[in-house]
């Protein structure tokens, strides 16, 4: 059966759709050895090759979650030396879920499994990340309120949210939205700095006891939990209605 060349990488567990179509763009990726582009479609007896390595077919999936420190960079590029993946240094290739900016911190998803990873990443599928945070003076009642509104960022407003002050100068937020750097950009369009940033929860998994720097497998009742969140989302490959990076 035909599919589309990103699609087919990321179904082998080597990388997501949107890293596949980097990696076409760079010129790093054949199809029975010529140099592929976008848009190509393969079958599955054709030959492709990222880097002169030949893809494999997908193994079982793999789906973990790490509590990130600050510093770690959520990318697969290992000449950033503070990247992901060496950190967690796993017995097989594997890659995260959206993003979490370099100084903050909490939880993130790290998969070979590219349909899951579009599934959730796709905006329109709306799916919950929690977060707490911390900024560097004391909130205020209409910052509660503006911030539950909707902000203008970048030229565009961020969607109505769950936002609930926790102490003087912390908050917890409810995004279903991953603009870049959202909830640092929404708390300086109204003079706040943020101090510390955590993620605690993305849909139904929670970070509850996991120690910073350390990661663990999915249960069992974790992963029938979120696929039965993910029946009826989309994978769609349209690219305008993926969210940055499922960052805050």
């Amino acid at each position: 059966m035909e599919k589309s060349l990103n699609k087919y990488i990321s179904e082998t567990g080597f990388c997501s759709r949107r890293e596949a179509d980097h990696y076409i763009e760079q010129g790093r990726v054949t199809v029975n050895g010529i140099e592929a582009a976008k848009g190509n479609r393969v079958m599955e007896n054709d030959e492709v090759r990222i880097d002169g390595e030949k893809l494999k077919t997908k193994k079982s999936p793999v789906y973990l979650m790490l509590n990130k420190p600050k510093g770690i960079t959520c990318t697969t590029d290992t000449k950033d030396k503070s990247n992901i993946i060496d950190y967690i240094h796993f017995k097989s290739r594997i890659f995260p879920v959206g993003r979490l900016d370099k100084r903050s911190e909490g939880l993130i998803f790290l998969t070979n499994d590219g349909d899951i990873v579009n599934k959730i990443l796709r905006a329109g599928n709306n799916h919950d990340k929690e977060y707490i945070v911390t900024v560097d003076k004391p909130l205020t009642t209409d910052f509660i309120q503006k911030m539950r509104n909707g902000v203008r960022i970048q030229g565009v407003w961020t969607k109505k949210c769950f936002v609930k002050q926790e102490a003087p100068e912390k908050f917890r937020i409810i995004l279903t939205q991953g603009l870049n750097r959202q909830i640092r950009r929404m708390c300086e369009a109204f003079g706040y700095k943020v101090e510390m940033l955590k993620r605690i929860r993305i849909m139904n998994i929670k970070l509850h006891g996991l120690e910073p720097g350390k990661w663990r497998y999915f249960t069992k009742d974790e992963i029938t939990g979120i696929n039965h969140m993910l029946v009826n989302s989309s994978k769609t490959d349209d690219r305008s209605e993926y969210q940055d990076n499922m960052d805050e």
